[in-house]
């Protein structure tokens, strides 16, 4: 049974009480919250402000994920936030090592995110150090895009990674996920699934995140 993490960035911002409210009576695991500062990612999402909220209308675990530059600048003010988890891009991260060290010192889990080109086996000589390991199975900047089929083998072959590895990380997809293609991606690895317009642009969110738990 995978974790669901709701993505924010499809949610209605001028109703985020409502949609937190939404996601704490359902069956979701996570929030999924996409920090984007337009410049490793053409596209401005939102900050600090709109994570402290989101940290006060809910007891779940607050998943950041840190589409920016030089995202050690701001790891202290995203656990102040309330970060629970800080998912950083291994693209923009020359000194990989120090930030996870950063991340787990502040009391968070550290996750790597790689980008749709990024070869898993670029975190073979990190990967016994990061809590979670986020797939991105879209090129990251903008929701509702469609799913990039490669993401199966680059999974199948991060859990190979790991079984030689011997370390236990979590394995995050996010991006073109659906009710359709979730089982295909559970069946070969994925254990946490981002979703966004899948969960919050359907009829019946609650009902789509527990037919995505029920996988």
């Amino acid at each position: 049974m995978p974790l669901v993490a709701p993505s924010f960035l499809a949610s209605n911002f001028l109703r985020l009480q409502d949609e937190c409210d939404m996601i704490n009576s359902s069956e979701a695991d996570w929030l999924h919250l996409d920090v984007m500062d337009g410049r490793f990612v053409p596209n401005i999402s939102f900050g600090l402000p709109i994570v402290e909220h989101i940290r006060k209308a809910t007891n779940k675990p607050c998943d950041v994920h840190l589409m920016i530059e030089e995202p050690g600048k701001f790891a202290q003010d995203f656990k102040n936030a309330g970060a629970d988890h800080l998912i950083v891009h291994y693209e923009v991260c020359p000194h990989l090592h120090r930030n996870i060290e950063q991340i787990k010192n502040l009391g968070m889990k550290a996750g790597v995110a790689i980008n749709p080109h990024t070869p898993v086996h670029f975190l073979s000589d990190i990967i016994q150090d990061i809590d979670i390991v986020l797939i991105m199975s879209v090129n990251p900047g903008f929701g509702g895009q469609k799913f990039i089929p490669h993401t199966i083998d680059k999974i199948r072959a991060l859990k190979q990674l790991l079984k030689e590895k011997g370390v236990d990380v979590l394995i995050e997809v996010d991006g073109g996920i659906t009710v359709e293609n979730a089982g295909a991606l559970v069946h070969c690895g994925a254990e946490v699934l981002v979703a966004g317009n899948t969960i919050f642009k359907s009829a019946d969110p609650r009902a789509t995140i527990a037919k995505l738990k029920s996988l």
